[in-house]
Order: C-alpha cells, then structure tokens, then sequence
C-alpha cells in the first residue's frame, strides 16, 4: 500500500510540473497584469522557446511589456537600496528586441493594457543609456556600443521627455573612442549640438581635433565653455595646450600666471602645469609645482621624472653660468655658484635614481645617470656603464 502511495504522489507531482511547464500567454500576462515580474519573465521565456508560440507576434509583444517593467521594477529597487542586486541587467536590451521583433511582424498589433512598439520604444532610452554606461564602466566596450545604439535608435524617436542633453551621445562617442572606430569625432559633436557641457567632452574634442590637424576648431570650443561658464580647470589648461600648439607663447605664459586656485587639489593637474613650464624650459617654475604634486604622490614616476629632469638642467643652467664668470668676479660667488650646480645635479642623481627603483631597465635614464655620475667621477659609473652596455647588447 506504502509503495502505491508513493508512485501515486510522484505521479501527481510528475503532473503539477509538467502542467507548470506548460506554455501559457494568458499565465504570463496574468502574472504581468498581478505585478509578479519574475514569475511573468519564466512564464514568457517558456512561450518564446515554444515552437507555435514563437511564430506570434502577441508573444513578442508580450515579452516587451515584461522585460520592459521587470527592469524598471529592478533599478527602482536599485535607487532605493544601493546593496540591491540587478538580477536581469540585460532586461532593457531583452525588451527592445522583443519589441522590434514584434514590429517586424506585425505593425498594426495591439493589446488589451499593453504597450505597442510604437509607444514602449521611445521610452527604453533611459534603460539602455543606463545598462549601456554601466557596460562601458566594466570595460566591455563591444557590448556598451551595442546597447547604446539601441539607446540612441529609441531617442531619436520622438523628442524625448527628458532630455539627456547629449550626454548619451557622449557615451557612446567614448566607447566609440575606446574602439578605435572613427565615427567618434562626429558623435562628440553630436553631443555637443545636443547640449552638453560635460567638461570632458570639450577635452575630447580638443584633442581629437588636434590629431585631426584642425585645431582651429578649438576656437568655436572656447567660445561655447565661455556660455556655460564652466569653471572645471582642466578645461583652462587644455585651452592653455591649444595655445601651445598655435605657438602663441605670449598667451601661454599670461594664462599660466593666472591659474584657477582649484588645481592645487588635484595632482595631475599640478604636473600639467608643470609640463608646461618644462616646455617654456621655465624649470624653477615646473620644478614648484611637481614638489606640490609630491605631497599626493610619493612614488609617481612621471613626478620623480619630471623633478630629476627640472634639477638636471637647473644644475646645467648654474654651470653654464660658472663657466661664463671672468676673472673680475669675485672668487666667494664664482665657488657659490659651483656648489649651487652641484647641490642641484645631486638633486637630480636623487630623483632618477628613484626613478631606475622602479623601473630598472629605463635606458633613457641609465645614460642621464651615467652622466651624472661621470661629472661627478662618482664610484657608481663603472656599474652603470656595465648595465647600460648589457641592455644594449640583448
């Protein structure tokens, strides 16, 4: 009797699983219709693989509606609690093609409480710019350029009711960019007839015209920032750099006088700064703003580099001018002048050697050292050269 009731129990509940498998649009809509977005998702998933169900276009239209609310429900849950956890990132993506899929066969479909294509479509373009940045964010540029063409396929629908004030164009420039694709150019500019004012779509820009060879498109840039009165510093040194490449020294030099306090905060501005003055070969000027990006960083490479290459040619600059002393100056200031050059050569020999630590195969700076330590006949050249002879003969 035992062993009957337990073939009966598996019997019914072989029944109940494959009746709950079974492909259903009415157990789906229902579930959509109830708020049960999860429940709904499972049960449209079983009708699309299902061989009849598949071949209707109220299937595909359906499963729009579902994936489309499921992933609103999912990022207001995620705007609401941080820790939430998105388990359909891909829904918005989901949606959109179910709902292009639906127009494909049927235009004229309709519903009872369900979205057309032709109204949920131009909705989807805040769901896709969202998954599609955080795509690019994780560095998975080929998926981000997917996701935000089908992002901007759906604003450019209708004037949309929130703008994203090319912000979205942006986005997909940048993925563009990081894809080596050269229709990135023109997508920044679209972003920028869209509205932005994102400081890094103007650095974008600048730079791109540069490589280009149109820098003078740069002008209509500034005139633009000047609008927005956007007071983000690296535009100014980026602005600064366009005057570099014009060679218009004299504004250079006037705009480096008048730096924005604000970059003082932030180290790769400091050493932007100082890049600058090391072109102007204004080494004392370089030399003050890479000590104050030091203080952020102890161990940056660039810096150290950077500071040994300000000493190396202070302490060339003293010694030029030790050599050109005659003989009617006075001997204590000919022997200050010296020990200024050396002082500041050890200086050097200090920063590059902090530089080799980190990087000791560095021939550019192994020859500086190598340099260094001949005029100073120091116990460390015969090492050196050994080094610099063994690297050049691999």
């Amino acid at each position: 009797m035992r062993n009957k009731l337990v073939i009966l129990s598996l019997f019914i509940f072989s029944l109940c699983t494959t009746m709950a498998q079974k492909p259903s649009l009415n157990r789906a809509y229902n579930a959509f219709a109830n708020g049960d977005y999860f429940e709904a998702k499972e049960l449209i998933d079983i009708c699309v693989n299902d061989p009849k169900l598949s071949k209707k276009a109220l299937t595909y239209l359906y499963k729009g509606n579902i994936y489309l609310y499921l992933a609103n429900h999912e990022y207001e849950k995620k705007r609401e609690d941080e820790r939430y956890l998105i388990r359909f990132p891909d829904a918005p993506v989901q949606a959109y093609d179910a709902f292009i899929k639906t127009q494909s066969m049927d235009r004229q479909i309709d519903a009872y409480n369900i979205l057309t294509p032709d109204v949920a479509l131009p909705s989807l373009y805040g769901l896709l710019y969202v998954y599609g940045v955080d795509e690019l964010i994780s560095e998975r540029f080929q998926s981000a350029k997917n996701v935000l063409e089908k992002a901007i396929y759906c604003y450019e629908l209708k004037i949309p009711d929130l703008p994203l004030h090319g912000e979205l164009y942006f986005y997909y420039a940048y993925t563009l960019e990081n894809l080596k694709d050269a229709k990135a150019l023109s997508f920044y500019e679209k972003a920028l007839h869209d509205g932005s004012q994102n400081p890094n779509l103007f650095l974008r820009l600048m730079e791109l015209y540069k490589i280009e060879g149109t820098p003078e498109k740069s002008d209509q840039l500034f005139e633009k920032m000047k609008q927005i009165e956007t007071q983000d510093p690296a535009l100014y040194l980026a602005e600064i750099d366009y005057y570099f490449f014009k060679k218009d020294t004299v504004r250079v030099k006037k705009m480096l006088k008048e730096v924005p306090a604000s970059i003082y905060g932030n180290p790769d501005l400091l050493v932007n700064v100082a890049n600058f003055y090391i072109q102007l070969e204004e080494y004392d000027d370089a030399k003050s703003y890479l000590i104050r990006a030091l203080q952020y960083d102890k161990e940056n490479y660039i810096i150290l580099y950077n500071l040994g290459v300000c000493y190396y040619y202070l302490s060339e600059n003293k010694f030029k001018e030790y050599n050109e002393m005659d003989y009617s100056t006075e001997m204590e200031e000919i022997t200050k002048i010296k020990k200024e050059s050396k002082d500041l050569l050890a200086e050097a020999e200090f920063y590059f050697e902090k530089v080799i630590l980190k990087d000791p195969d560095d021939l550019n700076v192994l020859n500086i050292l190598r340099s260094i330590y001949g005029r100073n006949d120091s116990p460390k050249y015969d090492d050196i050269v050994k080094k610099i002879e063994s690297l050049e003969n691999k």
